[in-house]
């Protein structure tokens, strides 16, 4: 690994990534996963001719979920049974992932955080207000933090 102080020897010139291909995400309730990231949260699950062709016996054995974000990023969840519980304490993160963070309109942001509430997921942090917008921070069913947030509104 290169030290702050150390000089790549070649790089990807900017603008050579284009964008985020997907996010994998292991879980270990895959049918509660499932209902939360698409029944709460909305997205939309890849069924039948939409799943990659990589994916479809692993998703067929039940062992992939796939969903896509409204962006069009794709959110895998791989279905890890013996997965460790997360910490008790959601606080301890157990990965160096800090959040998964979705975008709403802002006259959609309390609209959320009442799903949020009705389906008694516990807020982590928020909502909270900041120069850069509205967020609010909760957990999965595997502890993983996601955020919902939107930019200032205009004046």
């Amino acid at each position: 690994m290169l030290s702050s102080t150390q000089s790549a020897k070649s790089v990807l010139a900017p603008g050579n990534l284009r964008k985020v291909h997907h996010i994998a995400l292991n879980v270990q309730d895959m049918q509660a996963s499932r209902y939360f990231y698409g029944t709460i949260l909305g997205l939309h699950e890849l069924t039948g001719d939409e799943v990659p062709v990589t994916l479809v016996e692993l998703v067929a054995s039940g062992k992939v979920a796939n969903f896509i974000t409204p962006d069009g990023t794709i959110l895998d969840l791989f279905g890890e049974p013996e997965l460790s519980p997360p910490n008790p304490d959601p606080e301890k993160t157990f990965t160096r992932a800090y959040h998964l963070a979705f975008d709403i309109d802002p006259q959609l942001f309390d609209r959320a955080v009442t799903v949020i509430g009705e389906n008694k997921i516990a807020i982590a942090h928020g909502p909270v207000t900041r120069p850069t917008g509205r967020g609010v921070y909760f957990y999965d069913p595997d502890g993983f933090m996601i955020e919902i947030r939107c930019d200032p509104e205009a004046s």
